[in-house]
């Protein structure tokens, strides 16, 4: 508690992982927008058009891959690389586990906007039991589908020889992480690991105890590193100042995109990871471990792209971030296995007991944002 600081211009928090802050207290992704500034975009849209031609249609019908979702994101990078850059990308969309039906709707109505896209759906039982590790160990809801959307993709560009992989955003770089990678275009299976699985891959998968044909979807076996060195795997978040509120309005008119009627658990916002239930778990695991959720997060994308105050964004941070998904609990409960009490016991577990205090059945914040 003692040394629990805010950034002075956003609110990213000094509990976020691999987050640092300079002399005016200013987080990482506050100083990368203002180095957003000067960067030469001529340039990076320069490398962009060079790895665009050192891949494209090397013998088959596909230039690219883009992992999508139907979401905004993916969506926007899809139409992007179709319409101003003349690609046809393979669109990649892994299943997610409780899937709501605005992301189903949202993810057709992509596809009929004019994509050649693929739905790979693991095996149910082996994504359950990797959720249900990642969320018993590791208090990360949807562990087997984070591994799968890096993995699965790589198995495709792996089998239809397509040698370059896009991603929307760097969130380590945009958001508030480690920005060692800020000036490199292309990433491996190593930064994946680190950055976005959280570098407990491995123990996961030990606990998992899979075989090989049920692990398919789900590892970085040694001939996908060999594959790898023809792949190249890149976030079109580098070449470009990324906004996600302007890709939220992009794939609306060209992909059919559709928000929700009510904001999202835990945020202000109604047009963002509108795909899965597990998200808001997500979410507000995020908040109990590290004291910021949902809506802190959706704060500082507004205050960094300039349509939001700091004293704006601590008001809906108030108002939403210990918001409780609790009208999916029974969901989560039937899908983990759990009873009632397991499930909130688990919980309880990943609470910052530094941070928070149960009173009545809820965790309350100890501190409150400056």
């Amino acid at each position: 508690m003692s040394n629990l600081k805010w950034c002075r211009n956003c609110l990213n928090a000094s509990t976020r992982p691999r987050i640092s802050f300079d002399k005016r207290g200013w987080c990482n992704a506050c100083q990368w927008m203002e180095e957003k500034r000067s960067i030469d975009w001529d340039k990076r849209e320069e490398m962009l058009l060079s790895i665009i031609g050192k891949h494209k249609r090397h013998g088959g019908p596909y230039d690219c891959i883009v992992a999508v979702s139907g979401g905004k994101d993916g969506s926007y990078v899809s139409h992007t690389l179709k319409t101003r850059y003349g690609l046809t990308p393979l669109c990649i969309t892994v299943r997610p586990p409780l899937s709501l039906d605005i992301g189903d709707d949202n993810l057709k109505s992509f596809i009929n906007s004019g994509y050649e896209h693929l739905l790979i759906s693991p095996n149910s039982s082996i994504m359950q039991k990797l959720d249900r590790i990642g969320f018993i160990n590791f208090g990360q809801g949807y562990y087997g589908w984070l591994i799968s959307i890096h993995t699965a993709v790589l198995r495709i560009a792996e089998r239809f020889g397509i040698s370059l992989v896009f991603y929307s955003e760097d969130g380590e770089i945009e958001y508030g992480g480690s920005t060692s990678r800020k000036n490199d275009p292309v990433y491996g299976v190593d930064y994946m690991r680190a950055a976005y699985l959280n570098s407990t891959y491995e123990q996961a998968m030990t606990l998992a105890s899979l075989g090989e044909n049920d692990s398919y979807w789900f590892s970085f076996p040694d001939t996908l590193y060999e594959a790898l060195s023809e792949i190249e795997v890149t976030h079109f978040s580098f070449y470009e100042n990324w906004d996600p509120y302007r890709n939220y309005l992009i794939a609306k008119e060209f992909c059919g995109m559709k928000e929700k009627e009510e904001s999202s658990v835990g945020t202000f916002t109604n047009f963002s990871q509108t795909d899965q239930k597990l998200a808001a778990l997500h979410y507000y695991l995020m908040y109990l471990k590290f004291g910021f959720g949902r809506a802190t997060q959706d704060a500082g994308i507004e205050i960094r792209r300039g349509s939001m105050s700091r004293d704006q964004a601590i008001n809906l941070v108030k108002l939403y971030d210990d918001e409780i998904p609790v009208q999916f609990y029974e969901d989560y409960c039937n899908y983990y296995q759990l009873s009632r009490t397991e499930f909130e016991e688990i919980l309880d577990k990943f609470a910052n007991k530094e941070l928070f205090e149960k009173i009545d059945g809820r965790w309350i914040a100890k501190f409150s944002i400056k």
